[in-house]
């Protein structure tokens, strides 16, 4: 950075920056930090670094932006094109406030900093707990999908060395031998909403996310486009995410239950047609979220992370996984289902109570910077 663009944009201890450019659909822009780091930087063309002047505490200052935005205040400030929410930030700081003393600042500042911490640690411990329920989750998946739910079950070596030994009656094959078709969808320009129930959609490749479908990740195509009926996604339908910017969610596969109608699976998702003679569908998509065939989906993505990760058709074809009778497959998928289950019920809880310890955390700063809490008079 050449000196000149450096003295115009270097951040120092206390300045607070404010992202002027971004959002989406489910969140405004207009989100304010303090920055507290001692290293060299400077901020992005889609930050705007604000400098505290003296009678302002920084911190107090950026909780009370933060107050601002959590009450959706930097709405009547945006301007938005190309899908892109621009704040106008000369608007916004014309916004007249009530400053307390700058003594009064800094007590509700170092408040808010413990109380704040305290809060945030407690939100971390419970996102731990969440992350290990997907864990143990994918452990039984894993477990059920390769060995089978009888312990004493006789073993055979797989051939494969991280398969291991597996049920004697089981056979190890590619999925190509299970799937019958993989088609591609098709990816229009649309229209970022959600479409009525009488307009046509395409879906998002995060509709699956998770192995969970949701048919309202989608958008909308425009009335001049003729939508594509052969690619509607129907009950019974599994689809894989194909391509994403995150080797979390690429290979996620999912088992539709329900749909809305009239929407249409993009290109970047498969849809899987199986043997339905060989295959239970549940069984499938459990065997699909396995560590083994999760691993295998990875060292088969090409791009890079944050870039257009890709699963090929053929990369699908040539996983390799153990398969046990269809019946055996059913009674696994049933035993999933309820642990699957239970899981979920627990995971919800946990994530409303992350989401409460949030609405409690923007409750407390809102009432500390506009003078509301008793404990700070």
């Amino acid at each position: 950075v050449d000196p000149e663009t450096y003295k115009r944009l270097s951040l120092s201890p206390g300045d607070i920056i404010v992202e002027k450019s971004g959002g989406g659909e489910k969140q405004l822009v207009g989100r304010a930090v303090l920055f507290n780091g001692e290293e060299p930087s400077i901020t992005s063309n889609f930050l705007a670094r604000c400098r505290p002047s003296p009678n302002a505490n920084p911190a107090f200052l950026n909780y009370l932006l933060l107050a601002i935005y959590n009450a959706r205040g930097t709405f009547p400030h945006l301007k938005q094109s190309t899908g892109i929410q621009n704040l106008d930030l000369g608007s916004l700081l014309d916004v007249r406030v009530r400053m307390p003393p700058l003594e009064t600042q800094l007590r509700i500042a170092r408040f808010l900093d413990e109380k704040t911490t305290q809060i945030d640690r407690l939100i971390e411990k419970k996102r731990a707990l969440r992350d290990r329920l997907g864990e143990k989750l994918q452990t039984h998946i894993t477990r059920a999908v390769t060995k089978g739910l009888d312990p004493a079950a006789s073993m055979k070596p797989s051939g494969i060395d991280w398969l291991g030994d597996i049920p004697a009656h089981w056979e190890v094959l590619p999925l190509k031998r299970k799937i019958l078709h993989i088609e591609q969808g098709w990816s229009p320009s649309a229209d970022e909403r959600v479409a009525s129930e009488d307009e046509w959609g395409v879906l998002k490749s995060g509709c699956v996310n998770g192995g969970v479908y949701d048919d309202r990740s989608h958008k909308t195509l425009p009335s001049l486009l003729e939508p594509r009926p052969y690619l509607e996604v129907l009950p019974g339908d599994i689809l894989m995410c194909r391509a994403s910017g995150s080797l979390k969610y690429i290979g996620s596969v999912a088992l539709v239950a329900e749909t809305r109608p009239r929407l249409m699976f993009s290109d970047k998702t498969y849809r899987l047609t199986l043997s339905r003679h060989s295959i239970e569908k549940r069984f499938f998509v459990y065997s699909m979220a396995s560590k083994h065939l999760r691993e295998q989906i990875i060292l088969s993505v090409s791009g890079a992370e944050g870039l257009a990760n890709n699963i090929a058709q053929s990369s699908v074809g040539r996983y390799i996984h153990s398969f046990p009778p269809m019946k055996e497959q059913d009674q696994i998928a049933n035993y999933l289902d309820r642990i699957s289950s239970w899981t979920d019920e627990v995971v919800s809880s946990v994530s409303m109570s992350i989401a409460r310890l949030y609405e409690y955390r923007a409750a407390l700063i809102t009432s500390a910077v506009t003078g509301r809490l008793a404990e700070l008079q």
